[in-house]
C-alpha cells in the first residue's frame, strides 16, 4: 500500500496538507502517515525540564492528531498512523521516509506570507533531487472545495 506522509504542525497550511494527503489516499488506496517532530531541546542539562516538555509536547501532538484522525476516519474511511520523532525536522523526514518503504508521496503545505512557503518546504524543497519520493506542494490558501476538485 503506498502511504502518503504528511508533517503535522502548528502552521496554518498544515491543515490543507492534512485534507490532501487524506483526500488522495481515499481515492487511490492509500494510507496516511502523519508525523509530527519535536524539536532539540535547548535545555538538555536541565533533565527533568527536558523530559516534562517532551511530555507535554507528545501531549499537544496527539491531540491535534486525533483531530485530523478522527475527521479521516469519519469522512474519508482513512486510519492514519501517527509517528512521533524528536530532532531536526528535515533528518527526521528523511529518515521516516527511508525507513518506511510504503511511504510514496510526501505532503507539504505552503504558508502563504510574503516571505516564502515556509522553512520546511524549503528545506526540503533544496534536498528534493536526493529523495526516493516525490514531494507535493499544496498551497496553504487553496479552498476546500478546490482541494477536492483536484484529489
Amino acid at each position: 500500500m503506498r502511504k502518503f506522509l504528511v508533517v503535522l504542525d502548528d502552521t496554518r497550511e498544515c491543515l490543507n496538507a492534512m485534507r490532501f494527503a487524506a483526500l488522495r489516499a481515499a481515492h487511490t488506496g492509500g494510507g496516511v502517515t502523519i508525523l509530527s517532530i519535536i524539536p532539540p531541546e535547548e535545555y538538555q542539562h536541565w533533565m527533568g525540564v527536558a523530559d516534562l516538555m517532551r511530555a507535554e509536547a507528545r501531549e499537544r501532538i496527539e491531540a491535534h492528531f486525533e483531530v485530523f484522525a478522527k475527521w479521516m476516519r469519519d469522512k474519508q474511511g482513512i486510519n492514519p498512523e501517527l509517528v512521533i520523532r524528536e530532532g531536526d525536522p528535515v533528518v527526521e523526514i528523511l529518515a521516516q521516509v527511508s525507513e518506511d518503504p510504503e511511504i510514496g508521496v510526501l505532503v507539504l503545505g505552503a504558508g502563504t506570507e510574503k516571505s516564502g512557503p515556509g522553512p520546511l518546504v524549503t528545506q526540503m524543497s533544496r534536498n528534493s533531487g536526493n529523495l526516493p519520493i516525490p514531494i507535493t506542494i499544496v498551497p496553504g490558501d487553496m479552498s476546500k472545495e478546490r482541494l477536492e476538485s483536484i484529489t
